[in-house]
């Protein structure tokens, strides 16, 4: 078992793995069935626009559960809003929390660092640089383009609806968020 499983349960704490990612009005194409001889073509308008979103996996002391946040913005994160965004955690997560992220430059801005240092029930580890693939909360973003796949939303109006619903349908299903959990190379 890892080590920080090991600490999770010695605390009866959440482990919670935390992670942010952009999405762009530039189509996510993937390989699709289509009539022989007709292959198909998505048109698009060229925009740089994009919708940020930082999510947040939450194991429950016990492991039988989880449940996902999820919050986007129409500009990139910064630190005030990562800390915005573990305060509200801190207000629905009752007990002791290991947060776990990678070393992100946003993470480590003094206004996170103060809020963390301020809140001892807090415990935060770092995944080691450049290892997206133990990060659980790294899937959210795989099964998020995989709904977006082959779309062209043309507004960031539409491409936040179309994030919303898969956050839904994520946030509903413990089997599609234990599959990030699965899917992580992080041992468990």
């Amino acid at each position: 078992m890892a080590a920080h499983q090991k600490k999770a349960e010695r605390l009866g704490a959440h482990l919670i793995f935390i992670d942010e990612s952009g999405f762009l009005l530039i189509p996510n194409v993937k390989r699709t069935w289509a009539p022989r001889g007709q292959t198909p073509t998505i048109r698009y308008c060229f925009k740089h626009s994009k919708i940020s979103a930082i999510s947040a996996l939450a194991v429950s002391p016990k492991r039988k559960r989880i449940a996902l946040y999820l919050q986007f913005r129409k500009r990139s994160f910064k630190g005030r809003d990562v800390k915005r965004f573990l305060q509200q955690l801190f207000r629905q997560v009752r007990g002791p929390i290991i947060i776990l992220w990678d070393g992100g430059k946003i993470h480590r801005e003094g206004t996170v660092k103060a809020w963390l240092a301020a809140h001892p029930r807090l415990h935060v580890e770092q995944f080691p640089g450049y290892a997206p693939e133990l990060n659980p909360a790294e899937f959210v973003w795989c099964q998020a383009d995989s709904a977006l796949a082959n779309s062209v939303p043309e507004e960031l109006e539409s491409l936040k609806a179309m994030l919303v619903t898969t956050k839904r349908r994520l946030a509903h299903s413990q089997e599609l968020l234990w599959s990030c959990i699965y899917a992580s190379d992080l041992p468990w």
